[in-house]
């Protein structure tokens, strides 16, 4: 049964999917840049009907290298220059705790995928996980989300390690991700 236009959402992750990735965390709104095409990408699945959720890992702000209100104003980059090109975000899921707090959010855990498909009442077989990491990808598997690889970010170093679940699709980038998955939903 094809998922009803209410439901269609995409979910990826931010730092290596999005915008540029740091070994040394983005910190603030001038460190996050966004990957060239990757905000088009948005406003292309948008266009589609898709919804757009995005689903990150923040353990800086338990590591204390910055606060929720640093991580507001990125996010609030991220929202006006999406807007900026025809693109919107409807929501942004972030797990703020360090692997040391082994929390359930915190992907490779499914707890942060699961309550976006909560509230957005979708059905992980019908909903693209697109990540630059493993724990993205088993995170997404482990609730029978479809995993999308990009190359960009961690991407190459992910796909060369290998270890991908089962039926993972790769693509050069967001930009790449969005025209494969949507000429593939037109067939």
């Amino acid at each position: 049964m094809p998922t009803s236009p209410s439901r269609k959402l995409v979910i990826l992750d931010r730092d290596g999917v999005i915008n540029l990735d740091s070994e040394a965390f983005i910190k603030s709104p001038d460190e996050w840049v966004a990957i060239p095409g990757s905000l088009e990408a948005i406003a292309r699945l948008n266009q589609a009907g898709y919804r757009v959720a995005v689903a990150s890992n923040q353990s800086g702000i338990g590591r204390g290298l910055f606060d929720t209100a640093a991580l507001n104003a990125m996010h609030a980059k991220m929202h006006r220059q999406a807007a900026a090109v025809g693109g919107r975000i409807d929501a942004v899921f972030f797990c703020p705790h360090t692997a040391q707090d082994h929390c359930d959010c915190r992907k490779p855990k499914p707890g942060m995928l699961k309550m976006i498909a909560e509230r957005f009442e979708i059905d992980p077989e019908d909903t693209p996980v697109v990540g630059d990491s493993l724990r993205d990808l088993e995170a997404g598997a482990a609730l029978g989300f479809r995993a999308h690889l990009v190359l960009t970010g961690k991407g190459e170093k992910t796909l060369a390690a290998g270890g991908l679940p089962e039926g993972t699709q790769v693509h050069a980038d967001l930009r790449t991700f969005a025209l494969d998955f949507l000429t593939k939903e037109r067939v």
